[in-house]
């Protein structure tokens, strides 16, 4: 039996992180993703002698521009060092990457975890070209190489091992990866191959402070993966050491299908990359001018602009954070909100049926068929109780899609859906209703109070749906308890 209540997980995650560019980090190569294998490489990334790299000056500004997001010290004095180490992938034979002077040191992402607030601290983020891709499953005898990826640059996010549980680790790779996709720094498709990760997991007993003999899960495709992959480790970790067994430090990887990790490599004695500088590279120097140039163009981030719209705009903590994960949809909220004021009713209305028809026809809300005038004219009819949110949704919005030339109060004329809320008028209806049911009128009276929603259906029908169930309800109470 496995017992893990007497255990601590201890997690550090390396995210790599394609950068937003339109050429590779040391030539001119496109970085398109789904081109035909080896059509976007070139002398350069192909490693012909005599070639030499040339530094994308936009990987440095968006590698500086997410490193003041994440509360990164940036480091001013940079260079490249060589990481020796020979895969067929590597058209160079190294990979030109950061060592010992990351561009960005330390910083943190923070969660709100099951137990609160938590800051995941971050130990650097440094620049690296990505190597190419073996590809098994084309031919039955041999090993393909694509190069189109060689030489596409690349930051490596590296936390320090203060991460302790598989849904900790879940919450901080969402959040980086809204981060990153909402500065454009990284699109974060991690289907593709653009965010990738690699969890280190060791394990040690509840309260001791000495880290455990690790293993290593490569390149997880998506946040859930990470997640599981996590949680079969934790247990598997734990059933080693209960058998009192050695754990091996190891790569490993993570089969989805058959949700286990297998063994890839032994990890026992650390690599020797032989780092030193890349002579073909000068050092660059950043100036404090320039990062102030960059964080004062930096974007507001989704937890400031969550907090925003809790305080100004009374949304719960869900909708916000929700409304606040994607640009498009906060612009589509402030869009809104220039023609209505009922916000939590637009919150409402965008994460319900909004959300839906986005989500059926697979489009954004920037795709959405309506005017920003027209939906907030049939949020204010729903809000003003002239509709029911049920009609509104179901009936107005579909005939508006079909014709959006009429406005939300027209249509819902021609469809006899205007609610009634003129009292007279639907007290006529309860006034019928009560008339017609004198047996459940003395139940009700009886003590029978759930009955008011049969009275309540009754008006409905006989008003053909046109009574505005707000004034029917209070209505039929003051009538029924006279």
């Amino acid at each position: 039996m496995i017992n893990n209540e007497k255990y601590e997980v201890v997690i550090g995650l390396e995210v790599h992180a394609q950068l937003m560019t339109r050429s590779k980090l040391f030539c001119a190569d496109d970085t398109k993703f789904g081109s035909a294998p080896n059509t976007q490489v070139s002398p350069i990334s192909l490693a012909h002698p005599g070639t030499l790299p040339k530094l994308n000056k936009k990987v440095v500004e968006l590698t500086v521009k997410l490193g003041v997001a994440l509360n990164c010290e940036i480091e001013q004095n940079n260079f490249f060092a060589r990481k020796n180490y020979f895969y067929p992938d590597l058209p160079k034979g190294y990979q030109i990457s950061q060592h010992t002077a990351p561009i960005c040191k330390g910083g943190f992402v923070s969660i709100a975890s099951a137990d609160g607030k938590k800051k995941i601290q971050l130990n650097r983020i440094h620049i690296e070209e990505d190597a190419g891709k073996s590809i098994h499953d084309f031919d039955e005898k041999y090993t393909c190489i694509d190069l189109n990826r060689a030489g596409v640059p690349l930051v490596e996010i590296v936390t320090d091992p203060v991460i302790h549980s598989a849904d900790d680790a879940f919450l901080f790779l969402t959040e980086l990866r809204k981060i990153v996709r909402w500065l454009d720094v990284c699109d974060g498709n991690m289907e593709e191959g653009s965010m990738r990760c690699d969890a280190n997991i060791s394990i040690r007993l509840k309260g001791d402070h000495q880290l455990g003999k690790r293993v290593e899960v490569k390149n997880l495709n998506s946040i859930r993966n990470v997640k599981r992959a996590i949680e079969i480790e934790f247990e598997r970790l734990i059933e080693v050491t209960q058998k009192n067994e050695i754990i091996i430090q190891e790569t490993r990887s993570y089969d989805a299908d058959k949700n286990i990790t297998f063994s890839l490599r032994s990890k026992e004695e650390a690599e020797d990359y032989r780092y030193f500088p890349e002579p073909d590279l000068p050092a660059f120097f950043i100036s404090e001018e320039y990062i102030e140039q960059i964080k004062s163009a930096l974007p507001e981030l989704p937890e400031l602009l969550k907090d925003q719209f809790i305080s100004s705009y009374g949304l719960s903590e869900y909708d916000a954070n929700n409304i606040c994960n994607d640009k498009e949809d906060i612009s589509f909220f402030n869009n809104l909100i220039q023609y209505t004021r009922h916000y939590k009713a637009v919150a409402n209305w965008m994460l319900g049926p909004l959300k839906f028809y986005c989500n059926e026809h697979h489009i954004s809300f920037s795709a959405f068929p309506l005017s920003h005038p027209l939906i907030a004219e049939l949020i204010e009819l729903t809000e003003a109780g002239k509709l029911s949110f049920a009609n509104a949704t179901g009936k107005v919005l579909q005939a508006l899609i079909l014709n959006p030339q009429k406005t939300a109060i027209e249509t819902a004329l021609s469809l006899n859906l205007i609610q009634e809320n003129d009292e007279a008028a639907v007290m006529a209806w309860i006034e019928e209703t009560i008339n017609a049911m004198p047996e459940k009128v003395k139940e009700y009276k009886s003590g029978k109070k759930g009955l008011i929603g049969l009275f309540s259906g009754e008006v409905k029908k006989r008003s053909k749906g046109k009574a505005d169930m707000e004034s029917v309800t209070r209505l039929l109470n003051e009538k029924l308890n006279q």
